[in-house]
């Protein structure tokens, strides 16, 4: 039992001194190179091991330096090329906020210019309209009474453009301007750096309702009407459109006036306030969910927001003028603030544009489209068809209405300018034919940049579309391009839903080919009635069977047909997505959901 014991504790001992020789040299139970092979996870040095490299090795394993970690990030290395397509796209954004710049000026030069020829149309040809219609009442009575109207339709809507436009000239000669400005600049910065944000809000909510009371006006004074009484209903509206003409007109004067103070204040403190007020717009806006039909509206309404701040900077710049007597040296006083407000709005639409495109993944290409969209406004207003003069199309695109605008205009020019004498009359004159000239010349170009534009984006054929004669599916849901030309007085384009009748004859291929003409008379407003072209009567035909009920298991056609009309009735139902669809009032470009 002695000699047992003994040898278990000398083995135990020879166990533990064998352990410690393994924890000092842990290389000793691994094999030389030269004799059985080499170990992949260890450096050799002719036959042996680097007992250095091994120790150094457990060393970095086991205790890291700071020189290793600065070493380490300095040689480190990474491949962009691994993720290609996320740094392209990067990339493609870069280039795309740097297009944008150029492409949205180009939608608002062209807009800018829509709304000049609109605007001129109040002052050279509409008067000359309107004296066409007066010389056709006058010579009414000596050249007979042919026709079921006294006056074209479009020839009503211009006369009542001539009264609204004289009454509101009328009773804005009770308006003092001078007493408004004094008003205005006895007012303290805040107030007035209110009151300016309320005007704003007050135009455009002034501008949304009253498009739809004019279009009420013009479709109430040319509808067909069964009886003579019924016309009786056009004074309402004339008396809500005059005093719907006046009050924006008073808006506009206030903040005319508004920015007159602001011109005119010592410290230039209000004009800074106002001016950052459009960079306020840039947070409202910028970090939005926008679509592209939501980034239309908004662009027409910063198009119709440039347009009337310029006209406003003209009507300061005359009142300012005419304080100084006009003289020469006053305008070069004026012009740093001028080129600060100009300057601030360009600034403004550009970053706010660029950021919204970035954040919304919409290319610089869509402002394109809007150019083509509202050229097809202008080139389908000069078609036969027409049915909306191009200046309410402009109205109702854009927001911009021209009556209010053009009635504070001639109320400051008239007090601005005093015509006596017969060499002032001549002057005016001569004046006159210059603007009318500019209008020609304004008009001829945007038709022909607007041919361009259309035949560009492939939008020549819904020019010439119409509704199909045979009753069909069609027929339920108008072709896009007719309910863009045909909208309704609340704004939103609508199709006039006549019932297709065999028996109507179809239009003449020549009547597609013009583009400029005057539209012609309708005389399809009720449906003749139908006539007997059979020599058998439907009565004495005898009566077809009624078609037994098929088995309850649908056929695969069926199922099909089935579910083409339930996709199409989809559709319909789908929100608008087609540019031409939308005008400024049907998406509020300031309320997207």
């Amino acid at each position: 039992m002695a000699d047992v014991s003994g040898t278990e504790l000398s083995e135990e001992k020879e166990s533990e001194i064998e352990l410690k020789k393994r924890q000092k040299r842990p290389w000793g139970d691994i094999p030389m190179s030269g004799k059985i092979g080499i170990t992949p996870d260890l450096p050799e040095t002719l036959g042996f091991y680097d007992i250095n490299a091994v120790r150094r090795e457990q060393r970095e394993h086991s205790d890291p330096s700071l020189a290793r970690f600065m070493c380490a990030e300095l040689t480190r290395g990474y491949f962009l090329e691994h993720n290609e397509a996320k740094y392209t796209e990067r990339r493609e954004r870069v280039y795309t906020c740097m297009r944008i710049p150029k492409e949205l000026e180009k939608l608002m030069i062209f807009g800018f210019f829509l709304c000049v020829d609109a605007f001129l149309y109040v002052f050279t040809l509409l008067p000359l309209r309107v004296l066409l219609a007066l010389l056709r009442l006058l010579t009414l009575p000596c050249c007979g009474f042919s026709g079921s109207r006294l006056l074209q339709p479009a020839q009503v809507c211009d006369m009542l453009k001539g009264l609204i436009l004289v009454l509101c000239f009328s009773m804005m000669h009770y308006v003092d301007y001078s007493m408004m400005y004094h008003l205005i600049r006895g007012q303290s910065v805040i107030k007035l750096y209110i009151i300016y944000n309320m005007l704003e809000v007050a135009d455009r909510l002034f501008s949304s309702f009253g498009q739809d009371i004019l279009d009420a006006l013009y479709w109430t004074a040319t509808e067909p009407k069964e009886r003579k009484r019924d016309s009786i209903g056009v004074i309402p509206h004339f008396l809500m459109a005059v005093f719907y003409v006046f009050l924006h007109s008073i808006l506009i004067m206030v903040q005319a006036s508004t920015l007159n103070v602001a011109f005119n204040s010592h410290n230039k403190s209000l004009l800074t306030i106002m001016m950052s007020n459009n960079f306020v717009e840039i947070k409202g806006s910028v970090f939005k969910k926008f679509e592209k039909n939501n980034l239309f509206q908004m662009s027409n309404s910063d198009i119709k927001e440039r347009f009337t701040n310029y006209v406003l900077l003209l009507i300061v710049c005359l009142r300012n003028m005419e304080q100084f007597s006009w003289n020469p040296d006053h305008l070069w006083v004026l012009f740093p603030d001028v080129f600060m407000v100009v300057t601030s709005e360009v600034a403004v639409d550009i970053i706010k544009h660029a950021f919204i495109t970035k954040f919304n993944d919409i290319t610089a290409d869509v402002y394109s489209e809007y150019r083509a969209s509202l050229a097809f406004d202008l080139v389908s207003s000069r078609q036969k068809n027409a049915c909306t003069d191009y200046s309410d199309s402009v109205a109702r695109r854009m927001g911009f209405i021209p009556l209010p605008l053009a009635v504070l205009l001639i109320r400051v020019v008239m007090s601005s300018v005093k015509v006596q004498g017969a060499l002032s009359y001549t002057c005016v004159f001569l004046f006159y034919l210059g603007l009318v000239t500019l209008k020609v010349l304004n008009s001829i170009v945007l038709l022909g940049k607007s041919c361009v534009y259309v035949k560009r984006a492939n939008m020549e054929d819904k020019l010439f579309e119409r509704p199909s004669s045979a009753p069909s599916a069609s027929a339920k849901s108008p072709s896009k391009a007719d309910q863009a030309r045909c909208p309704n007085p609340s704004g939103e384009s609508t199709v006039e839903r006549i019932p297709a009748s065999p028996y109507r004859t179809a239009p003449s291929s020549s009547s597609t080919t013009s583009v400029t003409t005057q539209p012609s008379p309708r005389t399809d407003l009720f449906p003749a009635p139908p006539t007997d072209t059979h020599p058998a009567s439907p009565a004495s035909l005898p009566p077809t069977p009624q078609p037994e009920p098929e088995s309850s298991v649908p056929s695969p056609a069926k199922e099909e047909q089935e579910e083409a009309q339930g996709g199409t009735e989809l559709k319909h139902r789908t929100p608008k997505k087609d540019l031409l669809e939308i005008d400024r009032f049907t998406i509020c470009g300031n309320r997207i959901d």
